[in-house]
């Protein structure tokens, strides 16, 4: 399986859609379904039924977005950029961003 451009907690740039433009913070990648959950955008309202551990009415939760629809934002300059691979001279595969070449940081 390669290795994903976008991981859980990176800063990411919706590309198209109805939320063009907006940022976030991916919470989910799911490489399957090849989509992702990213905080604040894709919000869908969505009727919830009573249960014994929560409230009921109508709740608003992030939907998955597509993949192909964002961008990992460049750690320089916030613009959406593309993410490359490479390896460093201790052996580590590290992600950069190609529009200025610095690492993207790894998020734990």
């Amino acid at each position: 399986m390669p290795s994903l451009k976008i991981k859980k907690g990176d800063r990411v740039v919706v590309l198209t859609g109805r939320d063009q433009g907006k940022r976030g913070e991916v919470i989910a990648v799911m490489p399957k379904e090849s989509r992702a959950l990213v905080r604040g955008v894709n919000v869908v309202r969505r009727h919830q039924r009573q249960t014994a551990s929560q409230e009921g009415g109508i709740i608003s939760k992030e939907a998955p977005i597509q993949l192909s629809n964002l961008a990992v934002e460049d750690p320089s300059d916030g613009r959406p950029t593309r993410v490359g691979f490479r390896l460093l001279e201790d052996g580590r595969k590290v992600r950069f961003a190609k529009r200025s070449g610095e690492l993207i940081p790894e998020r734990k």
